[in-house]
């Protein structure tokens, strides 16, 4: 007796029409993500292919390798936005950052205001390396200042992968968990496909963004989801509806 195994769903045909990407470095000649206007251009047009109508675009900002200031980003987001509409594309395009978490980072929120994905919801991220020493300490700090910690691609944090426990620590610090889409067609590899669906399995994951830099991640796309269920996937992907713009009457 042979048995077929259901075809898996290709991952461009799971994001919906009308979807907030919330995670990718678009801006150009900021950081390591586009490098030119047409780069942005080419990128954006295939996010808006796939469903994207919204962009929250987080340029890194990395003490001694990105540099990137408030104000620089938001001047790169300004000029941006005026050639995208020059090439036709008038969406919603705006531009938040995602902080390592280091020494300099717990100082810029103490002084600064932090640009953020929405209200207080600011994108952070750590070393692939290993956590900060005083990670739970910054949590707390970022958390009196007024802010909720989304965290970027946890799955992606090697240092975890053999401490599971460490993921509810971090969701008990009032961390919310950010997906990277990628990560479940086996894009970072098959050990970081593996802890996105144990996460997902495990309702852990609030948010989903493409952390799309260029072409590579975009072909990426085309690829078939690599999970055994889809549900969990589904769901966070339309939880970014919260991030989408208010229409003001």
């Amino acid at each position: 007796m042979f048995f077929f195994s259901k075809n898996k769903p290709v991952l461009k045909d799971l994001i919906p029409e009308g979807h907030i990407d919330i995670h990718s470095h678009l801006l150009p000649g900021i950081d390591d993500g586009a490098q030119t206007f047409e780069d942005t251009l080419r990128l954006t047009k295939a996010l808006q292919g796939f469903g994207v109508t919204e962009f929250i675009t987080t340029p890194h900002i990395i003490q001694h390798v990105w540099e990137n200031t408030h104000e620089g980003i938001l001047s790169k987001k300004t000029a941006t936005v005026l050639e995208l509409e020059q090439s036709n594309i008038k969406v919603p395009f705006k531009a938040a950052a995602e902080y390592l978490m280091d020494d300099q980072f717990l100082r810029l929120f103490q002084s600064h205001d932090l640009l953020t994905l929405k209200d207080n919801y600011v994108l952070v991220e750590m070393s692939y390396i290993n956590a900060p020493i005083q990670l739970y300490s910054i949590l707390f700090d970022l958390q009196v200042a007024g802010y909720i910690p989304v965290l970027a691609h946890p799955e992606r944090y090697l240092f975890y992968h053999n401490n599971f426990n460490e993921y509810a620590k971090l969701k008990r610090a009032g961390c919310l968990f950010q997906l990277n889409l990628l990560s479940v067609v086996g894009y970072y590899g098959p050990q970081i496909t593996t802890i996105a669906e144990q996460l997902l399995s495990k309702g852990m994951y609030t948010y989903v963004g493409s952390d799309v830099h260029h072409d590579r991640h975009i072909a990426a796309f085309d690829q078939e989801v690599k999970l055994k269920d889809v549900a969990t996937l589904k769901e966070a992907i339309g939880n970014n509806q919260f991030f989408k713009t208010e229409v003001k009457e």
